[in-house]
Parts: C-alpha cells; structure tokens; sequence
C-alpha cells in the first residue's frame, strides 16, 4: 500500500473518520452502491477496505456470509464493534494485494481503496479480483473524484485501471462531480432480463 498504514490507524483513532456516519454525502453514496447491485441476496460477499463497517453493516443484510477487511488495526477494532449484532459477519485485517482471502465470492465491494494503492498494487489487486469472483460474481468500485493529498491518484483513474484490466463487462454506472460507482461482471444481463421482464 502506497498510503502508510499508520496514516489509516490515525485516521480511525476516531470512530468516525471521513463522516461516514455524520455526513449526507456518505449515507446517500452507501444507499447509490445498494441500489445498484443486481442481486436481492448474495452467498459471500467481501467487502476490501471496510474502514469503520458503515457499509459492512448494510451489506451483512444482504450477504449469507460477508468478510470485511481492512489493513489497519485500528479500522478492524472500530469494524468489529459496528459488526458485532451480524453473526454472519467476518472482520480480517488484510492488505492487498499481498495478503487475499481464501475461496470465491460472489460480492465483492472496492470502495474508497483504490487510489490509496500503487499503481502497481492496483493492477495486482485487480488482476486478483476476477480469480476470486464466483461464476456470475460482481465487482461492484466506488471512489472519490477529487484530488486529495494522500491519494496516489484519482478515483477516475482507478476505475479506468479497473475497465482496462478486469475481464469482464462492466454492467453498471454512475458518475457525478464528486463520486464514480460502477460494477463489472461475468454475466451482463440486465436485473430486467434476469427477472424475464425483458
């Protein structure tokens, strides 16, 4: 990881770093990247760089098993803590794109990490990513457009590397001025054609 990981343990030494919980921004991305996964449930979802576990939470209810991990200690603490009323729900400290969770998932959930990477490490990551996606598995980014100073590079580049390097079709999206989210997958029928509305 390009970013210390001591800078992330300073970051969590409050237990609400980036306003996750305070700030309507935050809340109204969570609720964007829930409305666009293509599926109501999903078997085992991973969830890299869970910070405080904001997210985490709303994913558990929607995941018979989630894994959420983070590099940094103190990120793992606060995330447990949040995760502790979810049973389905694992808290790993982890740092990609060295140290990878064992099986396949068919959620997996990139957000806020991938600029905090090499590039590098980025294309590692990603390239680890489809290995780790189950048959019909999505990978569903979400990043900050603007520059900020401990970022190694934007959120629009991280997700051009993603379009580039993973081997699979993108099948969502949506970009305003300050937040990109979009989901690739193996399978890139519509939620519409799935149902057999279409």
């Amino acid at each position: 990881m390009n970013t210390p990981l001591a800078y992330f343990d300073e970051m969590h030494r409050s237990d609400d770093p980036w306003g996750f919980r305070s700030r309507w921004y935050e809340e109204r991305k969570r609720n964007l990247l829930l409305a666009m996964l293509p599926a109501r449930r999903y078997q085992r979802g991973w969830e890299v760089g869970c910070s405080t576990g904001e997210l985490s939470a709303r994913l558990a209810e929607r995941c018979d098993r989630l894994l959420a991990s983070d590099g940094s200690d103190a990120a793992v603490a606060l995330a447990a803590h949040r995760l502790q009323a979810h049973a389905n729900a694992e808290v790993m400290r982890l740092t990609q794109p060295e140290e990878w969770p064992p099986g396949r998932f068919d959620l997996i959930v990139f957000s806020e990490v991938g600029y905090f990477l090499g590039h590098d490490e980025l294309r590692r990551t990603v390239a680890r990513f489809a290995g780790s996606l189950a048959g019909s598995g999505v990978l569903i980014a979400g990043h900050w457009r603007r520059s900020f100073a401990e970022a190694t590079m934007t959120g629009d580049e991280v997700h051009r590397i993603l379009e580039a390097s993973l081997p699979m079709q993108r099948c969502m999206s949506y970009r305003d001025a300050d937040v990109v989210l979009q989901g690739w997958s193996v399978e890139p029928d519509s939620v519409a054609e799935k149902e057999g509305i279409v």
